[in-house]
């Protein structure tokens, strides 16, 4: 297959797996997010790049969000939230974070392929999405791309259309956003 073959097949991938994603789900995630005082995003390699880009884009918003780690995140309080983005849930860091999240009495959300897992467990949200783990052994939903690759570009292309559900509910449009982004380059 050529490359282009092969990004087309990616994208009738991504095409398929929007059917597979609960409204209702997504919508108790906006819902949480609007509600909450600070958000936090949380996720391992690629599921963390993702969750960066998130972040980056509730800030253009004016929500006060923030990456989980980086040198500036404040304190996580109880009328926050914490979204987790994680394919298998179990991510030992990321279960740490969601069982302190839950101590100190904040909301936690899970985007992941297993809402039964442990983190799934602990979340007051959980959205599914469809996808394949890192270990395709174990899967029934069938990838061209290796490893976590389709769960992770359809976490990216969920959290953009929280953010643009988000924009609706807020009255934003792009222009407005953009008055927030960097301007020191």
């Amino acid at each position: 297959m050529q490359t282009t073959q092969y990004l087309a097949e990616i994208i009738k991938e991504l095409n398929r797996t929007v059917d597979l994603i609960a409204d209702e789900e997504a919508e108790k995630l906006v819902k949480g997010i609007l509600e909450a005082k600070k958000i936090f995003v949380a996720g391992a390699g690629r599921s963390g790049f993702m969750s960066k880009s998130f972040a980056m884009r509730m800030m253009h918003m004016g929500l006060d969000a923030y990456v989980v780690g980086e040198t500036i995140t404040p304190n996580l309080e109880q009328d926050d939230i914490l979204i987790i983005g994680s394919g298998s849930g179990e991510t030992k860091t990321l279960v740490s974070m969601a069982e302190k999240a839950k101590r100190l009495g904040a909301t936690v959300a899970l985007v992941t392929i297993f809402p039964e897992s442990t983190i799934g467990q602990l979340a007051d949200i959980t959205v599914k999405l469809p996808g394949s783990p890192k270990d395709q052994s174990d899967s029934g939903y069938k990838t061209i791309q290796p490893m976590g690759s389709l769960f992770e570009q359809t976490l990216l292309l969920f959290y953009d259309a929280i953010i643009l559900r988000c924009m609706e509910k807020k009255g934003l449009d792009s222009s407005t956003m953009f008055k927030r982004h960097a301007n020191l380059e």
